[in-house]
């Protein structure tokens, strides 16, 4: 497609101009509804139900109840939605993603199409980053939703069972990404149907959206149970580690990987007593060492993870905050915590495991909202099925954004951002630093004490007091310093007078990775149109130059004979050399994230079919009989092939005798005498028989139907989740091991999905023979549960 053409067809203002024409008809409605009283807008949510059920739809209504919501606001809240704001609207309800710059009332925007979406009555979910953000929405935004007329849950980590449900019942649920996906697996764990907490996943409209669905996409939820322990070899390990020297392991930083040199094989042969490292006995052995070389070597204290409580934490590196209750996989969390010398804790086994990718895409109906979305447009396209469409501001943004300025070193580019702040500072201008790594911020913070500037910090060590700082950000003379994403979701306003001292000024002090998290930084000033500034300072030092162009770089400066310390340069070539460094990144990241999800598609398919079996179980309320014979039916027809092949003189029949005494029947009655004359679909009807039999007998002698379908549902449920959890550790372990197959020409993820369906085959003719056995072998006994 040629691109002047591909421009046209992808353009916003087609999409905004048609949302437009829609937006005329609601504001059409703006005077004849103020006109009403409290009580007959209040009848309108009735209304609009009744329509519905007589077989309107969303679409039809949708003007209607977006005027309805838009004058409840101006009555309850005091806001009244802009036209922007109503087009941003429209965009949510029609399942994509509205770009609103920072400041342009986002939390607001979604009330109309949530009010809309909630009168079908199947459930509105408002997704947002932290719990925090949950409750201020829900409270805030709820007053409007109740005085409507619905009803308003907040699910937060703390409720019970019978709080969640509740929580969940609600017309409009408020929760945070996280707790979606695990209430999901839990309730595809449980054992009774009552003890599940969700309903079906209808609409969800998921604020901060680039943040939960591509920062966080390649993050698994999952549910572990307690596994094996092997603390010694991590500290064993750990020791050897530390006994090394640089010539012993080679570090590739752009892909950060390590391995041990020659001297370091020979330095492990000796202190493990071992002759050859790599021999197939030592494999368990390799793998700690190089977890115990990632640990020491590769993860920074402060910057990867910090210690709280005698207890490792991960920083997540987007947001710069810790990440409660999540560990590092594969034994890399217990070989950091014997190089910090913390109490190690067990390896765990996973019980369930989603995707937020896999997890939000079972939704009816995805939308999202976040100021920073188009570079990855591409990507909610092709794996979300969402277009990101940029909603215009409802005033001119007139920020001045600075081109970026480059420093030889890290040093001389923090004296230069503390240099800035003084100026600013004396003049009373509030300034809102971004710094990528909790270091950064901890160094600059000891930089303005020594200058005696008064300010407040903002990082993964202290994130509780988060938003309201950031809401101060903004006054007369205010600093903060800030990890890039902290304090997300909440707006800036500018204080008395901060308008004639220019507004805020944001510094950032490193170019993030991402290009998204610079524009996220650069928008928390210049909101509705107000006055502010945004400058980066960069070095050939910081992580991004290292990895990506820095040489080239030193080059130039070289070139220009600029070999002072202190030396700046400022151009656009600089600022575009960095941005392509950045796209490099996004689209590296954007590869992981789609392989990630193609493995995890594999899973996806099986985890379905799985938690369908499984409901269809636990749902049952009369009997099991049509779950349970196709079972037993497989188990037989499987062991009779297997030993029927050939000629009939051939056949192994003592095999078959000895598979149903192992399995049908429990006394020695049966032998070769009952099937030789009988071809082969003449034993599996013979048997099938033997097993209905057996199976009136059972019911026979407990006398109770109800006693029988929970002694079913209990051997079911009990062999499918081991099966299932032990097939999930295996399919990680294969997913681990893949890789190595590219050596041999071979396609991984290929290899991974033929071999991935080859085992949920044995797992499911496993499953089957194991509930065979134990159904039809096992006593059962009076007032058996679950």
């Amino acid at each position: 497609m040629a691109n002047p053409l591909r421009r046209w067809v992808e353009s916003d203002k087609r999409e905004v101009k048609r949302m437009g024409k829609i937006a005329d008809k609601i504001e059409a409605y703006a005077e004849p509804y103020s006109k009403l009283s409290d009580e007959q807008l209040q009848a309108k949510t009735p209304e609009f139900k009744e329509r519905l059920k007589k077989g309107e739809t969303l679409d039809d209504i949708l003007p209607e109840a977006f005027a309805t919501a838009r004058e409840g606001a101006k009555r309850v809240l005091g806001l009244y939605p802009f036209r922007v704001q109503l087009i941003g609207g429209i965009t949510l309800h029609e399942g994509n993603i509205a770009e609103m710059k920072t400041g342009e009332g986002k939390t607001l925007t979604a009330t109309l199409p949530v009010y809309l979406n909630a009168l079908a009555g199947k459930g509105v979910h408002v997704v947002t980053v932290n719990e925090y953000l949950s409750g201020r929405d829900a409270k805030e935004m709820g007053e409007l939703y109740k005085w409507l007329g619905l009803t308003v849950g907040l699910n937060v980590n703390q409720l019970d069972a019978e709080e969640k449900r509740d929580a969940y019942n609600c017309d409009i649920t408020y929760s945070t990404n996280s707790e979606l996906g695990f209430d999901y697996l839990r309730d595809n764990m449980v054992v009774y149907k009552e003890q599940m907490v969700q309903r079906p996943l209808n609409f969800a409209i998921v604020d901060e959206v680039d943040s939960i669905l591509i920062d966080e996409a390649r993050t698994p939820l999952i549910i572990s149970g307690a596994a094996e322990k092997s603390t010694a070899m991590y500290v064993r390990t750990d020791r050897f580690v530390k006994t090394l020297v640089e010539e012993d392991y080679k570090i590739d930083w752009p892909t950060k990987s390590i391995s041990l040199t020659e001297t370091g094989i020979r330095k492990a042969e000796d202190y493990f007593g071992l002759d050859n490292l790599y021999d197939i006995d030592n494999t368990v052995l390799n793998h700690h060492l190089d977890q115990a070389l990632r640990a020491n070597e590769i993860m920074k204290l402060d910057i990867d993870y910090v210690v709280q409580d005698n207890q490792v934490k991960i920083v997540d590196q987007f947001t710069g905050r810790v990440m409660e209750g999540r560990r590092y996989s594969d034994g890399l969390h217990q070989a950091i915590e014997a190089k910090e010398g913390v109490d190690i804790q067990d390896e765990t086994k996973t019980m369930a495991n989603i995707t937020y990718q896999n997890f939000f895409r079972m939704y009816d109906k995805l939308s999202g909202m976040t100021g920073t979305a188009k570079t990855e447009a591409e990507e909610f396209r092709e794996i979300y099925n969402m277009e990101v469409v940029s909603i215009p501001t409802n005033k001119p943004v007139i920020r001045n954004d600075k081109e970026d300025v480059l420093y030889p070193t890290l040093k001389s580019k923090f004296n230069a951002v503390v240099k800035d702040i003084e100026e600013r500072h004396s003049k009373g201008q509030p300034i809102l630093v971004g710094t990528v790594a909790v270091e950064s911020s901890e160094y600059l913070s000891k930089l303005l004490d020594q200058k005696g500037i008064p300010h407040a910090v903002l990082n993964a060590k202290n994130h509780a007091k988060e938003a309201e700082i950031i809401m101060n950000a903004g006054q007369r003379g205010a600093v903060t310093i800030a990890t890039n994403m902290a304090g997300r979701g909440t707006d800036i306003k500018l204080g008395p007078g901060v308008v004639d001292v220019g507004g805020l000024a944001v510094l950032g002090t490193e170019r993030h990775e991402s290009r998204r998290i610079d524009n996220q930084l650069r928008g928390r000033s210049g909101r509705q149109g107000d006055p502010g500034e945004t400058q980066f300072y960069m070095s050939l030092e910081d992580d991004l130059m290292k990895r990506f162009g820095s040489d080239r770089i030193k080059r130039v400066l070289h070139t220009l004979k600029i070999e002072d310390d202190d030396a700046v340069i400022q151009s656009r070539m600089m600022t575009r050399q960095v941005e392509s460094a950045q796209k490099r990144v996004e689209g590296n990241n954007y590869d992981t994230r789609k392989n990630t999800l193609q493995y995890d598609d594999v899973m996806r398919e099986q985890r379905e079919v799985i938690y369908k079996e499984r409901m269809e179980v636990i749902s049952e309320d009369e009997d099991l009989d049509k779950v349970l014979m196709p079972m037993i039916e497989r188990t037989i027809d499987a062991n009779v092939d297997v030993h029927t092949q050939g000629k009939k003189e051939e056949w192994d029949l003592p095999a078959i005798v000895d598979f149903v005494k192992a399995a049908l029947v429990s006394d020695d009655s049966f032998s070769v005498v009952d099937i030789q004359m009988r071809d082969a679909d003449g034993i599996k009807k013979y048997l099938m028989d033997l097993v209905h039999k057996n199976y009136d007998k059972k019911s026979e002698d407990l006398g109770d139907p109800a006693q029988m379908l929970e002694f079913e549902k209990v051997v079911i449920l009990r062999v499918v989740d081991e099966h299932w959890t032990n097939h999930i550790d295996a399919m990680d372990q294969l997913r681990q091991s893949i890789g190595l197959r590219g050596y041999g020409q071979l396609n991984p993820l290929v290899e991974y999905q033929e071999e991935g369906y080859r085992m949920f085959e044995e797992m499911i003719s496993d499953i089957d023979y194991d509930t065979t056995r134990l159904f039809m072998k096992a006593e059962i006994r009076q007032n058996m549960e679950r």
